[in-house]
């Protein structure tokens, strides 16, 4: 289920410079550049690749591949966001919103123009705020939801990944960023042999029980005021892991919190606020240096 903040909206500047592949369930993907580069663009040089899990938006919302973009070129190696919602846009796109037609089961969340919320970590939300997002996009989303439901997602990416494997063999190592949506689905990807290492962007829901089955290094990037998922359930979280650290099936973490920050703030930054959009740039920068650190190739 998503919350107020995972549908509030706001566009990065730049444009992407990548291009959504046919041939790869309609994902997006950046290229490592190198002198080598086949006529895809890609390289057989990028020994290794990040695979970007978006919020609710999709791919619709360019802010996904705007930080593609940036992950690739400072760690030098491809990066994809599979369309996992399974859906094409249409070119009319105005402002903040797309029109969308289905290709298949599914369809981003909500659209890009559903409401505004809180940005910083002393606004709340109101009562018109929360009976916009129940009526304009709880009900209306229920569809959309079930068909993206945890279960029909991670199947859609278990083929993804097969298909990576197939025709990316040099691939030696994949890590997985996720935000909002996508940081609950990292959650769950840890714990097969799809990912070498995962960071976590202010995640949607997760069990404790998934938490425990994660089998990667992992890094954290926390809001200071999440209520989708509560200050108590992030430091549960940290727990399980502080309680492994000294086990031989440990694995490496970090959790870093990023005060007077909301949920969203690393994949839609409120640019209207200076201290927003550095919370969003160090998040990105965590990212890029834990993938430094954990995705190491020969």
């Amino acid at each position: 289920m998503s919350c107020p903040q995972c549908v509030e909206g706001y566009e990065l500047p730049g444009e992407p410079k990548g291009s959504i592949q046919a041939d790869f369930q309609g994902a997006y993907f950046t290229a490592f550049q190198s002198q080598d580069a086949n006529n895809n663009g890609s390289s057989d040089a990028s020994k290794r690749a990040v695979v970007l899990l978006t919020d609710g938006f999709g791919l619709p919302l360019k802010n996904c591949k705007i930080i593609a973009d940036k992950i690739s070129t400072a760690l030098e190696c491809d990066v994809w966001i599979p369309d996992y919602f399974q859906g094409s846009f249409g070119p009319a796109i105005e402002a903040l919103t797309w029109t969308w037609t289905s290709r298949g089961a599914g369809r981003p969340l909500i659209p890009l123009n559903a409401m505004s919320g809180p940005d910083k970590a002393s606004q709340k939300m109101t009562i018109l705020d929360w009976i916009k997002f129940i009526f304009v996009n709880g009900i209306p989303g229920i569809p959309a939801f079930i068909s993206n439901r945890p279960s029909v997602v991670d199947a859609r990416l278990a083929s993804f990944f097969a298909l990576l494997k197939e025709k990316k063999p040099h691939y030696e190592k994949i890590g997985a960023v996720g935000y909002c949506y996508g940081g609950s689905t990292v959650i769950r990807l840890a714990s097969t042999s799809f990912i070498h290492s995962a960071v976590v962007c202010h995640p949607g829901s997760f069990s404790m029980k998934e938490v425990r089955q994660m089998k990667v290094p992992s890094s954290w990037a926390c809001p200071e005021v999440d209520i989708f998922v509560p200050h108590a359930t992030r430091l549960s979280a940290e727990a399980i892991f502080a309680a492994n650290k000294d086990k031989a099936e440990s694995f490496e973490y970090e959790f870093k919190d990023y005060p007077g920050t909301q949920h969203g703030f690393a994949a839609r930054p409120n640019l209207a606020y200076p201290e927003i959009v550095e919370a969003h740039e160090k998040a990105l920068e965590q990212t890029i240096s834990w993938f430094k650190k954990t995705l190491v190739v020969a």
